[in-house]
């Protein structure tokens, strides 16, 4: 919801504790794990998640953003107005392949959506752990749709009954879910500046300590008597002892002021320049401090996890196994703390412990501090055991390179023989974490040859291990660079063009269809002498691009290590290039048939305006960013008789089509206004003739019959936003001029015709709905915007000296020329009566 200053802040946190409040209730009535809210965001047919709650954010960004067009349950809810409920994975694999195959664990869940007067605000969303697969319904739906119908009520109240206010642009609030046993674990950390005495501490620290954060002094003494009242000088003089570089041997255990336990750690300030600080960490470890007091004796590491993925315990054997010292762990989400946990493969391990309440067990191998040749006690074996309110994670040396048979997804398989005096670490399978699906997926919303290589880059390479990717693309015989990564600055350029009678890998692997792999570049070195070798070690894999039979190129993968592939690593790389050269070859279609486009409607728009010595006219015109970044919008300056003609339109939809349709009217309009017709004349004919082509397709227009002499000029609008005209003195008014129905609709239409006069020094502004429609807001208020923009660019202009009316052209398109998301098309003219003054584009 949009707003300024502090009433946006206290909206926005309204709408924030409606949405927590919502989708907290859901989980306790349908005895949920975790859910949330996507609502409507600024990007015409995209949804956000607002809220999340019982799971840690970072760890479903994939999900956060969603078009409502994608097959999707979320979006299905959305666009049909009608909940979606699945009760098992069998459902979801039903319904929605695509979904369960990003999410392929055990779990149910519903989709609800919520209403509003005219449509549908969002949707309100339950995970739940799975049903029986023979059950199809489950039995909360009706108490679900009432919560979603309550908050649709709430949030309209919150706009003031505007749906259009109600959207979401930020990241999701993440909130935890009603706890299912005493809240236990809680951590909080806090920063110490014995200069000052200021203390500055976290949400987490706040919420353990039940005050607020405005009603915290900040204080030493504050948090001493917050946290351990009875304990407080003690606590006191930790703080300088730590300060002083003599931190307390084991955490303190003090008193809160209930009387149960807390554990206090200090950590000494860093030896820096800047002013010291100590840090620390507050654990309230609830009912059973005994329990971790034990946990912390045992060889085999323990770490927990709350639902928010938090780690709220480490015992210290499992920071010793994973390299870090405990200050590392405790209270930071787990992806920050143990970065490699939060990545590929291992992150699909965490989501499938928090949504399927089953234990999952596993490999990992993690980055070895200290180390510099990786080995077997790079492998970590670790288990999580998910509870209702904890994830328990243990930790242990792996000391087998396989896994138990019972865990075949995660299994690994045995790597080739080395070569003799060359060493070939083991290396995992990853054809079963990496489901082929996944990157088919990802390779559907891939437009350009840019877009799939990037696609191949993010999902393909972590994946493998991989740190180096180059993609080939065949053109007209010879082999050309399209994408590279990873490779050593320039190594790649004499590669580039070769012919396909080269005796090269990349060559050889399109040309035979056979996939190339080589365990070091020693043996790549034996198979092809004489050929030049980057410096960095390491294995090599050269796949074939076959799409449909036809050869598109080639991609190399490079690691860095000397490794082995298995049958089962071959076989899948092989099958997922077939894939990336579909996706390429679809690509080089859209690149081509986007150029076609462009150059039809670079060839359609004015290379110049026409000039009059009296009249100095200013056009622009920016592609939307989206589709093929061609449209239906033009702009124009025509002689008319002893006058000038000025025009501006706008075709509806996107693409060839419309950029075709543009070009008959242009020429339509272009021929009425050089045989000096009347605006009404000029509308009405152009109407009939689009009526005649039945393109399927309608348009706006404006049209202004303009002398240059005099500054009188007649006006018709069809079903075009109106002119802006801007006074001498820089005021700037909307002229209200009476228009018809858009072109292309009503063969009978009437487009009366409304005078004006522009005096010398006035500027006229035509514009299409591009330059002032905003997703969520009234296009009467983007003129309005526009109507001020005016009004400063010509005070700017005007301070600098400038009568330049380019610049006030470009000043008026710069927030839509650099937006990411832009939607529609824009164009823009402009034009002044000035005595003698030049006129051009």
């Amino acid at each position: 919801m949009t707003g300024s200053g502090e009433h946006s802040d206290r909206i926005r946190g309204r709408l924030a504790a409606l949405l927590v409040d919502a989708s907290t209730r859901a989980l306790t009535a349908s005895g949920g794990r975790a859910g949330g809210v996507y609502l409507r965001c600024a990007t015409p047919g995209m949804l956000r998640l607002a809220v999340l709650v019982g799971l840690p954010g970072r760890l479903f960004r994939p999900w956060w953003r969603l078009h409502v067009d994608r097959p999707f349950p979320a979006a299905d809810a959305f666009r049909t107005g009608t909940p979606v409920v699945l009760p098992n994975a069998m459902a979801m694999v039903r319904h929605y392949p695509q979904f369960a195959a990003g999410l392929p664990f055990r779990f149910g869940a519903s989709y609800v959506p919520v209403p509003g007067t005219r449509g549908t605000l969002g949707v309100l969303t339950v995970m739940r752990p799975a049903a029986p697969e023979e059950v199809d319904e489950l039995p909360e739906r009706d108490r679900l749709t009432q919560l979603a119908e309550d908050l649709g009520a709430g949030l309209l109240d919150l706009a003031d009954g505007d749906e259009l206010a109600v959207v979401w642009d930020d990241e999701p609030l993440c909130a935890r879910p009603p706890a299912a046993s005493p809240v236990a674990g809680r951590v909080g950390r806090f920063t110490w500046d014995p200069v000052t005495s200021t203390v500055r501490a976290d949400d987490r620290l706040h919420d353990l300590l039940g005050v607020q954060p405005e009603e915290f002094p900040g204080t030493a003494q504050a948090l001493a008597d917050a946290v351990a009242p009875d304990d407080a000088p003690h606590l006191l003089s930790a703080l300088s002892d730590t300060a002083a570089g003599k931190p307390p041997a084991a955490p303190l255990q003090v008193r809160a002021p209930d009387g149960t336990p807390r554990l206090l750690e200090l950590w000494p300030p860093p030896h820096t320049p800047e002013p010291p600080l100590v840090s620390g960490v507050v654990l309230d470890p609830g009912p059973a401090p005994s329990a971790d007091g034990a946990a912390d004796q045992l060889p085999q590491g323990v770490f927990c996890v709350d639902r928010l993925g938090l780690i709220v315990y480490a015992n210290p054997a499992a920071a010793r196994l994973m390299g870090l010292e405990r200050r590392r762990l405790l209270g930071l989400p787990v992806d920050e703390a143990l970065p490699w946990l939060g990545r590929p493969p291992y992150d699909d391990h965490l989501r499938g412990a928090l949504l399927s309440l089953r234990p999952v067990k596993f490999h990992a191998r993690h980055p070895a501090a200290g180390r510099d040749e990786p080995g077997e006690s790079d492998w970590l074996d670790l288990s999580f055991h998910p509870g209702p309110d904890i994830l328990t994670c243990t930790v242990a040396p792996a000391s087998r390179m396989d896994v138990p048979a019972e865990l075949p997804d995660v299994r690994l398989t045995p790597t080739a023989a080395p070569e003799a005096g060359h060493s070939v670490s083991a290396a995992p399978s990853m054809a079963p974490l990496y489901r082929p699906i996944a990157l088919a997926i990802a390779l559907t919303d891939a437009v350009t040859a840019r877009q799939v290589s990037a696609v191949v880059t993010q999902e393909l390479l972590p994946a493998f291990d991989g740190r180096r990717l180059a993609i080939y693309l065949l053109q007209d015989r010879h082999l050309y660079l399209a994408w590279e990564t990873g490779f050593p600055q320039g190594f790649l350029a004499p590669f580039d063009g070769v012919g396909l009678d080269a005796h090269l890998p990349g060559v050889e692997t399109l040309t035979t269809g056979r996939s190339l792999f080589f365990d070091s570049m020693r043996q790549l070195a034996s198979a092809y002498p004489g050929i030049p070798l980057d410096a960095i070690e390491g294995a090599r894999a050269f796949l074939p691009l076959i799409a449909s039979g036809r050869p598109v190129g080639s991609c190399i993968l490079g690691f860095d290590r000397n490794r082995g592939f298995s049958t089962e690593e071959r076989t899948l790389l092989t099958a997922l290039a077939g894939l990336i050269a579909h996706a390429m070859e679809k690509a080089q279609r859209y690149d081509s048939e986007a150029a076609l486009a462009r150059g039809l409607q670079q060839a359609l728009l004015p290379r110049r305006l026409s000039a009059h010595p009296q009249v100095e006219t200013a056009g622009r015109y920016l592609p939307g960013t989206q589709g093929m970044d061609v449209g239906g919008d033009w702009y124009d300056v025509v002689e008319a008789g002893d006058g000038l003609a000025l025009v501006i339109g706008d075709v509806q939809g996107h693409g060839v089509q419309a950029a075709a349709t543009m070009g008959q009217l242009r020429s339509a309009v272009r021929a009425f206004a050089l045989g000096d017709h009347t605006p009404d004349e000029v509308m009405s004919g152009t109407n009939r003739l689009l009526i005649d082509l039945d393109p399927g397709q309608f348009a706006s227009c404006c049209y202004l019959r303009l002398d240059p002499a005099t500054g009188r000029a007649q006006v018709a609008r069809a079903g075009h936003p109106p002119p802006l005209l801007s006074a001498p003195d820089g005021r700037t008014r909307v002229l209200d001029i009476p228009g018809g129905v858009v072109l292309g609709v009503d063969p009978l239409a009437h487009y009366p015709v409304a005078q004006l006069r522009l005096e010398s020094g006035a500027i006229l502004a035509l514009y299409t709905d591009g330059l002032v429609e905003r997703p969520g807001s009234d296009i009467d208020e983007g003129i309005s915007a526009l109507r001020l923009a005016l009004e400063q660019a010509r005070t700017a202009a005007g301070r600098r000296g400038a009568r330049s009316l380019a610049g006030v052209a470009d000043r008026l398109t710069s927030t839509a020329r650099h937006a990411v998301d832009r939607p529609d098309d824009v164009a823009l003219l402009l034009a002044t009566r000035r005595t003698g003054c030049p006129s051009g584009q």
